[in-house]
């Protein structure tokens, strides 16, 4: 594979991840809604709501496991660098590359074979909610696995080759350039 392509791969992968890093940050806001709607009915007019308790879990999911590749490309993930932070740009690609090569990807794929059943599974009999009253979609929960696995996996392979790039002496593509490529 050529420089120029990896560079325009890499450009796009991170304008896929910021896009649903993004996207996936605005479900903050309903999550602090659904959250303080939760808090002002329970202990200030005695009422509870378990579909309103377990929405507060579903979209707490989303944004954690749909914004796994955006944490990942803004090294947001949690990194032992007692001594990563004291190497070369160039030594540290070699060890993003190693890691990417070895551990994230292929942790990412077996998560995804095995949950794979796990989620079809629940899909299979329209999984709902345990507790009486809760919400009805459980299947749809289990497939924000599936989510975190096409994100993380997607940014993981744009972390190898920005990697490559970075070994090889090349430019890689700059969070400003996505940004205005975006625009």
């Amino acid at each position: 594979m050529s420089i120029k392509k990896i560079t325009t791969a890499v450009a796009i992968i991170d304008r896929i991840t910021e896009a649903i890093g993004n996207f996936a940050a605005w479900f903050n806001l309903l999550l602090m809604t659904i959250v303080f709607v939760v808090v002002v009915l329970r202990y200030g007019f005695g009422f509870g709501s378990i579909a309103f308790q377990e929405s507060a879990i579903y979209v707490h999911a989303f944004i954690f496991l749909a914004a796994s590749g955006y944490t990942l490309k803004h090294n947001g993930h949690v990194r032992v660098d007692i001594f990563y932070c004291r190497f070369s740009s160039k030594t540290q690609a070699l060890i993003n590359c190693l890691g990417s090569l070895f551990l994230l990807i292929p942790v990412v794929l077996f998560i995804g074979w095995m949950s794979w059943s796990f989620v079809f599974e629940s899909w299979r009999i329209y999984e709902g909610s345990s507790q009486a009253g809760g919400l009805p979609g459980v299947f749809v929960l289990k497939s924000f696995i599936l989510v975190m696995v096409a994100t993380l996996l997607l940014q993981g392979i744009g972390e190898f080759l920005r990697a490559i790039l970075i070994i090889k002496n090349q430019d890689t593509p700059s969070n400003e350039s996505i940004n205005e490529g975006a625009a």
